[in-house]
């Protein structure tokens, strides 16, 4: 700091005036506060990054710490618990419901394209089996309608229990709806509607 107050040279000669040292004086306080301001900037956002613990006893609070990180981190946190909780109930109802409809809009339109590609080629086909180009053997067709019927109606007798991977993969849809009701009821609202615009 001393390299800093060095003195102009106009005034190496020992012709100081009082302003002229008053400056001085003054700017090297002026540098001394910038540097204290400084290095308690850099405390304050180390301390924001990860909180100081005074002592090896003292427990770190988490809470707080989540608090400082920033908003992608909190983004990106852990999936047990839910992600809308911090929403109120307008914004998850909107949230939901413009994914709902957007998801609705986007499967009546591909459903309209699907059901056209089917219908037209299920045409095409029976055009071509009148005119001579494809012969379908239908009694096969029939065989294997037959053979389908009968295995339907083994599963049906059957037992209805489901396999282990299936009820796992229940249970978390069923554990997701209950814990994003409002998200699920506007997601279905906006689905309809996008259906029928």
């Amino acid at each position: 700091m001393e390299e800093e107050l060095a003195w102009p040279s106009s005034h190496a000669s020992g012709a100081h005036s009082c302003s002229s040292l008053v400056r001085l004086e003054q700017e090297a306080k002026r540098r001394k506060r910038a540097q204290q301001q400084e290095e308690r900037n850099r405390a304050a956002a180390a301390a924001a990054i990860m909180p100081v613990r005074e002592s090896s006893d003292d427990i770190l609070d988490l809470s707080e710490y989540t608090k400082n990180r920033p908003w992608w981190r909190k983004l990106f946190r852990s999936r047990s618990e839910s992600s809308m909780e911090k929403y109120n109930v307008v914004t998850q109802l909107a949230i939901g419901g413009a994914t709902g409809w957007c998801t609705g809009f986007i499967f009546q339109k591909v459903g309209k394209l699907a059901a056209t590609a089917v219908g037209g080629g299920f045409f095409l086909l029976q055009i071509a089996n009148h005119t001579g180009y494809i012969k379908v053997d239908w009694q096969m067709v029939e065989r294997d309608v037959n053979k389908a019927k009968e295995q339907l109606k083994i599963h049906k007798s059957g037992t209805n229990k489901l396999p282990p991977e299936m009820k796992s993969q229940m249970n978390e849809v069923i554990s997701f709806l209950k814990k994003n009701v409002l998200l699920t009821g506007g997601f279905v609202g906006g689905f309809l509607l996008g259906m029928a615009s």
